[in-house]
């Protein structure tokens, strides 16, 4: 019997192996895929790379892995994090202990034993004592049911399913469908092998320049000489990362014109979610958050010279409310000759025909289309599997009307099951990998708590649930997040609930509340 079954072998998994392997515990990890890597091993689509800085996206929770690692690129595309990935796997010896080509289909707890019964698609069992679910909040792909895509005589490819040999565009006719972070990545380098590329927009996306390149070694130098210490004030900022650009001292009301687009101009030309942290009331104050928007769309009307697209890739929600897109050229893709932009907000997409798209009652013609219609995000892959607590209640009926959770982490009902970054939790908001190691390192000391006073199971309470989502929902209403119809809320899936699932409080707010449960003897925890 195993101690901990470990659902994924991504970031999230590797770091929870490695992690409750070394307090003791015997630990096996299971992935479907058939390498470690999670999201970078899946998402490999032309352009795929991560949007905060290398340096801040990745361990730290090894001295020897930070200093003797040296990213390529300021943002690391895809393949080099799948090699960063498979390096971690093997420097701490994880692949023993991982089984990959490992669906896991059920979870159901057996309530005479205290154990988890884990099944696989091919059969196989584990009994086990936990379970961790690290199987990511953005890892079931949402393929919307268009009408006649089953008829379309191309090639359909989504981009969370990019297949590992090369696509060539050159001389093809291709269509994508959506303008979310993965579109903005894709397009661009769609639209200069294609012959022509006609993007399908329903919501247009605030997009900011990456400024990408090769990685200042002064600037690697600098940090690796304090990286505990980068780290740390990282971990003081809203977002988890980003210490080195401090907001203005003022709110964004209480400045000049001038001085607030100052400001708004050095964050856009620093890059990336620089723009977003450059006022504390950005995600508070719909006056406030305006300014951001307007700058970004003069951005954009300065970019786009032709003045009706240029309109139709201006956002008019909230800059934030949906995840903010870091992009390399993606607005001048629209320049080129070949390049049309159709919105299909106000006359959505009638059906795929064997040759392309009918939309507002006019065929597009494409040899390829492109699905870049993002994911079942929080909630799709763990009702995926056939979760099932106590008294045989499934997740899925649990969640019928939405997430219900305590801190992120479990589920009343649901004995010593936790979930790696999920609803509930600041993920959506916070450098990924640093919400990973957090959530590990509390996993990991509340199991060692457990043993030391002699309980052999841990959940969370109803009424601690409630007061949880309730605070979330409390914390969601004096934000801007409520702006628009988001993939936060459920709203990019027909039919799903709709419910603000991360925590929108910022990280250090969430980890001193993680904190102060635990200092508590693991208050609104019921033990056994």
């Amino acid at each position: 019997m195993l101690d901990v079954l470990i659902v994924g072998a991504g970031f999230g998994g590797l770091y929870a192996l490695h992690k409750l392997r070394s307090i003791g515990l015997k630990v096996q990890a299971v992935d479907a895929a058939p390498s470690v890597g999670g999201t970078w091993y899946a998402n490999r689509y032309p352009g795929a790379r991560v949007d905060i800085q290398s340096l801040e996206y990745s361990y730290s929770f090894d001295e020897g892995l930070q200093q003797e690692w040296s990213w390529s690129e300021r943002y690391a595309a895809q393949p080099e994090l799948l090699r960063y990935a498979n390096h971690v796997a093997d420097r701490f010896d994880l692949r023993r202990d991982i089984e990959l080509n490992t669906r896991v289909e059920a979870a159901h707890f057996d309530e005479s034993s205290g154990q988890w019964l884990v099944r696989s698609t091919d059969g196989r069992q584990w009994r086990t004592r936990f379970v961790v679910m690290a199987n990511g909040p953005l890892s079931a792909p949402n393929t919307p049911a268009f009408e006649g895509l089953a008829d379309f005589e191309g090639r359909v490819l989504h981009s969370a399913a990019w297949p590992h040999e090369p696509v060539d565009f050159t001389g093809l006719d291709v269509a994508v469908i959506g303008t979310g972070s993965s579109a903005v990545q894709i397009i661009p380098i769609v639209a200069e092998q294609a012959r022509s590329l006609t993007v399908f927009q329903r919501t247009p996306a605030y997009a900011v320049p990456a400024h990408n390149g090769p990685l200042d070694r002064d600037w690697e130098r600098r940090i690796k000489a304090d990286y505990a210490g980068f780290r740390a004030r990282n971990r003081q900022m809203r977002s988890g990362f980003g210490s080195e650009l401090q907001p203005h001292p003022l709110p964004a009301l209480q400045v000049s014109d001038a001085e607030r687009d100052a400001v708004f101009e050095q964050r856009w030309q620093a890059g990336g979610f620089a723009l977003l942290g450059a006022f504390t009331d950005l995600f508070t104050d719909l006056r406030a958050n305006e300014h951001a928007c307007e700058f970004v769309r003069r951005k954009i009307r300065s970019i786009v010279r032709n003045p009706a697209v240029a309109a139709r890739l201006c956002p008019t929600h909230p800059i934030g409310c949906k995840r903010l897109c870091v992009d390399t050229g993606y607005y001048a893709t629209y320049n080129r000759d070949k390049v049309t932009l159709v919105d299909v907000s106000q006359a959505p997409i009638e059906r795929i025909t064997p040759h392309g798209l009918l939309t507002g009652g006019r065929e597009y013609k494409a040899d390829l289309l492109v699905l870049a219609t993002g994911f079942d995000a929080f909630t799709g892959p763990m009702q995926r599997i056939d979760v099932r607590g106590r008294g045989a209640l499934s997740l899925r009926d649990k969640w019928r009307g939405g997430p219900l959770n305590y801190l992120g982490l479990t589920v009343a009902g649901f004995p010593n099951l936790f979930n790696l970054v999920g609803a509930g939790s600041t993920s959506a908001f916070t450098s990924v990998i640093t919400a990973i190691e957090h959530h590990v390192d509390w996993i990991a000391d509340c199991l060692q708590w457990l043993d030391a006073h002699g309980h052999e199971t841990i959940e969370a309470s109803e009424p601690a649930e409630a007061q949880w989502v309730s605070l979330m929902n409390a914390i969601a209403q004096q934000t801007i997040f409520l702006g628009c119809n988001s993939w936060y809320l459920g709203a990019n899936i027909p039919g799903k609930p709709r419910m603000f699932m991360p925590m929108a409080g910022g990280f250090p707010m969430y980890a001193e509340r993680c904190a102060a449960v635990a200092r508590d003897g693991y208050a609104g925890f019921v033990m056994h």
